[in-house]
């Protein structure tokens, strides 16, 4: 670590430097936080279906307020020349958000196969770029990746529509625990940095 960070720019030291005194005044909220976020995320592996469905009508909600913003810019601006693109976008937005809210259960059927779709694409563009990073180090890793993306798209599409019920629930969930384990890393981090200090900055 120390070899590291004298390969550091003075400009990226002082970036580090802010970083870790911001995480080392907050380490207690940020602590706080991730057990919270990683309770919530194993609370939400045993109940997926339920994830799934509140997941979905708030996306749909989300649409819906998006779609009404752009309406309202939209008419905003009534000489601008692409107005009618800007009312349009905002009407697939509202038409989208509330067949979600409307039909939570279909909706995340919907999802769920672009999600496999997805996975699938992004796994083989890639598998192309590691194969032409070949002998550059950590390609096997990339290609480790892309090949884990298409066997978790194809498993998704062989269970669908059935996974609809449970697959962005579980995504949901799964990202609560990295999340929250992330937060919980950088909280210890912090600590550790107020310790090293003597005690001198206090968790927020």
């Amino acid at each position: 670590m120390a070899d590291k960070a004298e390969n550091l720019s003075p400009e990226q030291k002082a970036q580090v430097g802010l970083i870790t005194a911001a995480i080392s005044k907050g380490w207690g909220w940020l602590l706080a936080l991730g057990i919270i976020s990683l309770i919530l995320g194993v609370i939400g592996l045993g109940m997926t279906a339920a994830l799934t469905i509140v997941s979905v009508i708030f996306f749909g909600a989300l649409l819906l307020v998006g779609g009404v913003i752009q309406l309202f810019d939209a008419f905003k601006h009534p000489g601008w020349k692409s107005t009618f693109w800007h009312v349009l976008i905002a009407l697939l937005y509202l038409v989208g958000g509330i067949i979600l809210v409307g039909d939570p259960v279909g909706g995340s059927v919907a999802l769920t196969l672009v999600v496999a779709a997805m996975l699938i694409a992004s796994g083989i563009f890639r598998a192309v770029m590691a194969f032409h990073a070949k002998g550059v180090a950590g390609w096997g890793w990339l290609l480790f990746g892309a090949i884990l993306s298409i066997v978790l798209g194809l498993m998704i599409l062989s269970s669908w529509p059935v996974s609809g019920l449970w697959v962005i629930g579980l995504f949901v969930a799964i990202e609560l625990i990295i999340n929250g384990w992330s937060c919980v890393i950088m909280a210890l981090v912090g600590r550790r940095a107020v310790k090293g200090m003597g005690g001198t900055a206090k968790p927020a």
